[in-house]
Formats: structure tokens, C-alpha cells, sequence
């Protein structure tokens, strides 16, 4: 019981954000007499919702290392404009588009990297002028007009699914054998962990509660699973999605340039008097948001299959928000690719279980309102019940 509890108090962000994203899950279940989890819906959810989490990835990094980025709905926004005009107008091939496309967006990075890094404007200054500039470039690109339609094969980025090479005439009997798969990969993960943890002498988890743990985790894999199957399965922004977590988890807990972001953002004077090249870190640190914030703005722009001069508004603040209430500190240094998606998804699923109820924009807006500010709060308040 000891051992649970101090499991429990370490990741307290983490796992008390997974229960608030349960609870909130149910609630909205039970009020909307269980449309909120039928399949379409679910599909719908991811759709609304993937161009966000995106960008929470990337804001996270920026969180981390103590800076903001206001920026990003506007070089969203701006990069998509860029990208019809060379689809559309200029009739480009759409995969060299992309790459022309997330060029620009790292190159967006690069500026308000420079300014950050090496000029030291602070981050919030740098990237409101960003908002403004690229708000304007936007604009001006379009000329104050939408443009669309997107070639099919670019639309299919969000609005696809993958194939079922079974095809099966009611379930998607690939969606099911792929959760399977990941069910093992789970399994053998887990059992690999906890054996490295029993190798080094650390506490591991019960027997119990890691059998337990799994067996909810498989069982969530595998109703997800079931219930994107009872649809079109699952979507093609799904699979993108799932592959930036595994790259993004991966760097920042297993590569050095991971640990410099985490170090830069608990003390850079510490971090520069460990060797760490501090600016570098965070004008890099910006260059992956404004490629991260250029994927978001194609992603957006597919689903929506037209760019338009509106696209991109209060992006930022939805990152941002989900970045926090997913377990990332205001004042860096701590946060997980995990937490954010989890933030991301309790803001989501708040969105769309208060429009399925009938819940106006104006109470909407006002309740994201108090769960931003209870979560940071909240993150305060441990921060000062650890120092006493």
C-alpha cells in the first residue's frame, strides 16, 4: 500500500489527469444518452481535435523549456494559405507541397527562434508579434479570400481512413487485428519494464496492480479499437498522430537533446554551467514548433479542404491549455507527450460533450476558462506543498 501511494504522489499530474478524462467521459455519456461514444462521434472527435494535438506536441517542448509561442494559430493559418496556393493555384505536386510547406514552417521557427535565443526577447513578446506578422501575412497571401478545393489525395490526410485489406462487409477486421497488436506490444512492454526495474532495484508496482493495469489498458485498446471498427476504422490522422507520440515520447525520455530540454527548463544557469548549450536548445526547441504548428495548419486545411484567412483562430490557446492541463509546469521543467495529448484530449472531449448537450459557446468558453485556471493552480499548489 506504501509502495501505491508513493507511485501514486510521483505521477499525480499524469494519473490524476487520466481520471479526470474518465470521469468527464462518463459524465458526458450519461447526458448525452450515450452518443458521445458511438462510433461516429468518436471518429468525429478524433477529426476535430487532431490539429490540436499536434500542435500541444510542439507546444510542449516550448513549454518545457520555460518559453510561449502565441504564434502558432497564425503560422498555422499562413502555412496553409501557402500550401493552397501551391496546390491549387500553382497545381504543385501535393507531397512536394508538403515539404515546401513544412520548410516554411521551420523557417517561421527559425526567425522567432533567433530573437528568443540569441537576441534574449522574451518569448511572449516575440511570439505575439509572430501572431500579428503572420496573421497579416495570411491575409495578404489569400488577398482576403478562401481558397479551395484541395486535390482528394491531400484531403484524405484528415479525412481518410486506411484500407481493410480483409474487407469485411460490417467490421474492419484490420482496425481489430492492429489493436490486438498493440494489446501484445503493451504487454511485452510492461513485463520488459518492470524486469529492467527488478534488475536496477527499484520499486516496481505490485503483481497485482500491474496485472490489473494492463488488463484496463488492453481492454480501452481494444473497445477503442472495436468501436472505430463498427465505422470506417481508423482514420489516417490517427496513424499520424500515434507515430509523433512514439518519436516525441522517445526523444524527450530517452536522447540527450530530451534531457537538455528538461534541464534548460528547471535552471538554465544550471543547465549552462553543466555544458549545456542553452541557446542552441531553445532556438531548435522553436524551429520544431513552427514545423510542428505547419503540420497543424495542413492538417486543418485538409480536413477543412479550403485555406482560409480565419483559420488557425485561438489555436494557440487550446495548445497551450492542453499542455497545462495535462501535468506541464508554468514555470518549465516539467511536462509529458502523454500529459499533453491527455490535456488535449480532456479539452475535446469537454467541446464536444457540452455542443452535444446544447451548452452555448459563451458557457463553453467559460468553463475551459476554470478548468485552465484549477489546473494551473493545482500544479502550483503541489509545486509549494513539495517545498514545505
Amino acid at each position: 500500500m506504501e509502495t501505491l501511494t508513493k507511485m501514486f504522489k510521483s505521477n499525480i499530474r499524469q494519473y490524476g489527469m487520466i481520471i479526470a478524462l474518465v470521469l468527464i467521459t462518463l459524465l458526458f455519456q450519461i447526458l448525452t444518452d450515450g452518443v458521445l461514444l458511438k462510433s461516429l462521434n468518436v471518429t468525429n472527435l478524433i477529426l476535430q481535435n487532431s490539429y490540436i494535438l499536434v500542435l500541444a506536441i510542439g507546444m510542449l517542448l516550448v513549454i518545457i523549456t520555460g518559453n510561449i509561442d502565441l504564434s502558432v494559430g497564425s503560422v498555422a493559418a499562413f502555412v496553409g494559405a501557402v500550401s493552397a496556393v501551391l496546390m491549387v493555384d500553382m497545381k504543385m505536386p501535393f507531397a512536394i507541397a508538403i515539404i515546401v510547406s513544412l520548410l516554411i514552417g521551420a523557417l517561421v521557427g527559425a526567425w522567432q527562434g533567433f530573437w528568443v535565443a540569441y537576441v534574449r526577447i522574451p518569448s511572449f513578446i516575440v511570439t505575439l508579434a509572430g501572431m500579428l506578422l503572420f496573421r497579416g501575412l495570411t491575409m495578404i497571401v489569400l488577398n482576403g479570400m478562401s481558397i479551395a478545393p484541395f486535390p482528394k489525395a491531400f484531403q484524405k490526410i484528415s479525412s481518410g481512413f486506411i484500407p481493410d485489406v480483409l474487407h469485411a462487409s460490417t467490421v474492419h477486421i484490420t482496425t481489430l487485428i492492429i489493436g490486438l497488436v498493440l494489446s501484445l506490444i503493451l504487454i511485452w512492454s510492461e513485463l520488459r519494464k518492470r524486469k529492467n526495474q527488478v534488475k536496477y532495484n527499484f520499486d516496481v508496482m505490485p503483481k497485482g496492480l500491474l496485472i490489473a493495469k494492463i488488463s484496463v489498458m488492453v481492454l480501452i485498446i481494444n473497445v477503442f479499437t472495436y468501436v472505430l471498427a463498427t465505422y470506417e476504422g481508423i482514420p489516417n490522422i490517427l496513424i499520424l498522430l500515434f507515430v509523433l507520440v512514439v518519436i516525441y515520447s522517445f526523444i524527450m525520455n530517452k536522447t540527450v537533446m530530451g534531457r537538455h530540454i528538461y534541464a534548460l527548463g528547471g535552471s538554465e544557469k544550471a543547465a549552462k554551467l553543466s555544458g549545456i548549450k542553452t541557446n542552441r536548445v531553445t532556438f531548435w526547441v522553436f524551429v520544431n514548433m513552427g514545423v510542428m504548428a505547419a503540420l497543424s495548419g495542413l492538417v486543418f486545411a485538409a480536413r477543412l479542404n479550403a485555406a482560409t484567412p480565419k483559420a488557425g483562430v485561438n489555436f494557440e490557446l487550446d495548445a497551450i491549455a492542453a499542455c497545462f492541463i495535462g501535468g506541464a509546469s508554468a514555470t518549465g521543467g516539467i511536462g509529458t507527450v502523454i500529459g499533453a495529448i491527455i490535456g488535449g484530449l480532456v479539452m475535446g472531449v469537454m467541446n464536444n460533450g457540452m455542443s452535444l448537450v446544447g451548452l452555448g459557446i459563451d458557457w463553453q468558453q467559460g468553463i475551459k476558462g476554470l478548468v485552465l485556471l484549477f489546473a494551473v493552480g493545482f500544479d502550483i499548489y503541489n509545486k509549494s506543498k513539495t517545498a514545505s
